[in-house]
């Protein structure tokens, strides 16, 4: 089921995966959403989301495999899919767009990324 999303789009405590680079790092990722959403015309915006989303789930997958976490392989298709829609984008991002990668991103924490809690 589909989670609320937030507005205005900030991370809250109801995101916390309690470790806390992942949760620096969702905190940037809700931000990099937001300043996407406030000027969508900007390419250097989107540019700096999806540097942002790569370097995450590069750490978040590392993190992941050191502790040999039991979900990892169902995990990593996720990232890979959301990056290659980010690679597709170009801007002006259309409002569904927008709407798309917000849900995604509350969406792949609550039911994904919560998961691991406890387990990294």
């Amino acid at each position: 089921m589909p989670h609320p999303i937030p507005e205005p789009y900030d991370w809250d405590s109801s995101f916390e995966v309690f470790y806390a680079q992942l949760d620096e790092e969702h905190k940037g990722l809700f931000k990099g959403v937001f300043a996407c959403e406030k000027d969508p015309g900007n390419g250097d915006k989107l540019a700096d989301l999806a540097a942002k989303v790569k370097a995450h789930f590069d750490y978040e997958e590392g993190q992941m495999q050191k502790a040999n976490y039991g979900e990892f392989e169902a995990h990593k298709p996720l990232h890979t899919d959301f990056l290659k829609t980010l690679a597709g984008l170009k801007v002006p991002l259309s409002a569904d767009t927008i709407k798309y990668a917000k849900e995604w991103l509350v969406n792949h924490i609550k039911d994904t990324d919560f998961k691991y809690k406890g387990k990294l």
